[in-house]
């Protein structure tokens, strides 16, 4: 019997006994293609020795030390390498062990950032619905998924939420991609107005919004205009890079596709690739230096904070992205995999939409093409799909309420960036296995 508290307790999942490339095996030797990465982590795939030579020589030298005494040479050249390759005057690096830890940070920092400068009434939160920041209280009070928030809601402080840039569904007939984008982000500004200016300290979002709506990239324009209002009204522009960030999407941070810089990011999944647990917050300049001239004491913190073992792989793997040109690699295969994809799967009658950007890509399942209309959620189309791909041989990521928290079903894919063509072809026919056995 086992004494794991596991994620669903109706259900015991195999055993993963060990992985290699772009394959996980459990213990009775079945293979299965990591077609999702687990949650869009393992972004070098399994087994990769030089990330594991990284950890084994820190382990030699440091296995911890407390940043409450030491900094670290590990945390320091990841910090470093992080800076020399993030956008614009995004300046000092803080290392958590996760994604909810990192937006826990970010919330936390842009709170004390206004009370360093003399602005201690702006304390609240706007985010979009149908997007996910964590699982700790202040980051899924930001979120906007439903589903995970309810339970929780009398434990969250209270955040408020405009539409997601959802072109799919939300653009009318009569709009452009780019009017509906600026429609959108005006609901920012309307939302601001609403609140108080004076009473809100950021908007957060993911550039792409990753497992509430399975890859939903912005339309060209929202987010400069997003990054205008916040501008205006002298609101923080936190971007949640968690999922979609670290190459994921084609480049190393994800809002360099959208031509704007975020006062505050959040990365985790693919900066450590899930050979440790790793996140961090990056922050500019001006925040930085309201916290060096006031204070002085950034007041948060983790007992893992810069852990040194979690910060040598984490620089094996940025390394690796970097050196190995694995962001070209994210464009090319991501290309492939797109249109094989459309080529595929663009005209059943059950698929409504295939998008992204790189190699992350969702499928939105309907149940009518023309009106759009999902599935009855009592269906568990989302459920019934994830087991059919994984008896198949397919970890992929497929989840509900993608439309307004209950409606809707899509699958993610988020495979490692060493992908080849013949993993593109079993993917899409262990797909077209599943495929074929749910959307009948």
């Amino acid at each position: 019997m086992s004494h794991v508290f596991p994620r669903h307790t109706k259900s015991a999942p195999p055993i993963a006994l060990k992985g290699e490339g772009v394959y996980l095996y459990d213990q009775q030797g079945k293979q299965y293609l990591d077609g999702s990465g687990g949650a869009a982590v393992s972004c070098l795939g399994h087994g990769d020795a030089e990330v594991i030579g990284a950890i084994k020589a820190q382990l030699d030298r440091l296995e911890f030390a407390h940043t409450a005494f030491f900094s670290c040479d590990a945390a320091e050249s990841l910090s470093e390498l992080l800076i020399q390759n993030a956008p614009g005057n995004l300046d000092r690096v803080y290392l958590v062990s996760g994604g909810s830890e990192a937006v826990e940070a970010a919330l936390k920092l842009a709170r004390q950032y206004f009370l360093e400068i003399g602005q201690p009434q702006r304390h609240r939160v706007i985010a979009r619905l149908q997007s996910y920041h964590g699982n700790t209280l202040g980051a899924l009070a930001a979120g906007g998924n439903m589903w995970r928030r309810e339970p929780f809601a009398p434990l969250m402080i209270d955040t408020s939420h405009i539409s997601p840039c959802y072109a799919y569904r939300g653009k009318t007939d009569e709009e452009s991609d780019f009017d509906y984008g600026q429609r959108v982000a005006n609901e920012l500004e309307t939302e601001i107005n609403r609140l108080g200016a004076e009473q809100v300290m950021a908007f957060v979002a993911e550039p792409v919004v990753g497992a509430t709506m399975g890859a939903v990239p912005a339309v060209k324009g929202y987010f400069t205009r997003i990054r205008e209002i916040c501008d205006q009204y002298g609101v923080l522009l936190i971007l949640d890079e968690v999922m979609c960030g670290m190459g994921r999407t084609g480049s190393l941070f994800a809002c360099e596709q959208e031509s704007i810089v975020p006062d505050i990011t959040t990365i985790a999944k693919g900066l450590g690739a899930g050979y440790q647990p790793i996140g961090a917050m990056l922050c500019s300049a001006e925040i930085y230096a309201a916290i060096e001239n006031g204070t002085g004491f950034f007041q948060h913190g983790h007992t893992y904070l810069g852990h040194p073992v979690a910060c040598a792989a984490a620089h094996a793997v940025v390394s690796a992205i970097l050196d190995r040109k694995l962001i070209a690699r994210v464009q090319k295969q991501g290309n492939r995999l797109m249109q094989a994809l459309k080529d595929q799967f663009a005209d059943h009658p059950h698929i409504g939409d295939i998008r992204g950007r790189g190699l992350f890509i969702g499928m939105e399942f309907v149940q009518d093409r023309e009106t759009k209309a999902a599935f009855d959620p009592d269906l568990g189309i989302n459920k019934a799909f994830k087991k059919a791909a994984f008896e198949a041989g397919l970890i992929c990521y497929p989840a509900g309420g993608t439309i307004d928290g209950k409606q809707g079903d899509h699958v993610l894919l988020a495979p490692p960036f060493i992908i080849d063509d013949n993993h593109i072809d079993e993917i899409l026919s262990k797909l077209n296995t599943a495929v074929q056995a749910v959307l009948k």
